[in-house]
């Protein structure tokens, strides 16, 4: 039996879950690197990025993508965004990918579901 790469499999299912924003109701969009998390707050109707983030570099990787979501979810308030959806780009809805998410919403976004 042929082993499938990971990659590969993440992005079949990105395929399969991909969300489109608007400029009313963004796409928080997640890249989870093996030191970093890059966030963004994408307009697809545009084809802009409201907002970009990359995390700062600390020992715990969890709370580090936990403290990017939350100054994601203040700039976006202040930018009077009050909603968003939330793209994961086809990573498991867990460890840092959650955090993101529970960071952005403690900050104020609310998300679409």
């Amino acid at each position: 039996m042929k082993k499938v790469n990971r990659n590969i499999i993440r992005k079949r299912r990105k395929r399969r879950i991909r969300v489109k924003g608007n400029s009313k109701i963004p796409r928080l969009n997640v890249f989870r690197s093996n030191k970093s998390v890059y966030l963004q707050l994408i307009d697809d109707e545009a084809g802009k990025t409201i907002i970009g983030l990359l995390s700062d570099r600390k020992k715990d990787k969890t709370f580090q993508a936990f403290e990017a979501g939350k100054k994601l979810g203040k700039a976006a308030v202040e930018k009077k965004i009050k909603r968003a959806v939330f793209d994961r780009n086809g990573y498991k809805f867990h460890g840092r990918i959650k955090a993101v998410l529970e960071g952005a919403s403690e900050a104020g976004l609310n998300f679409k579901k």
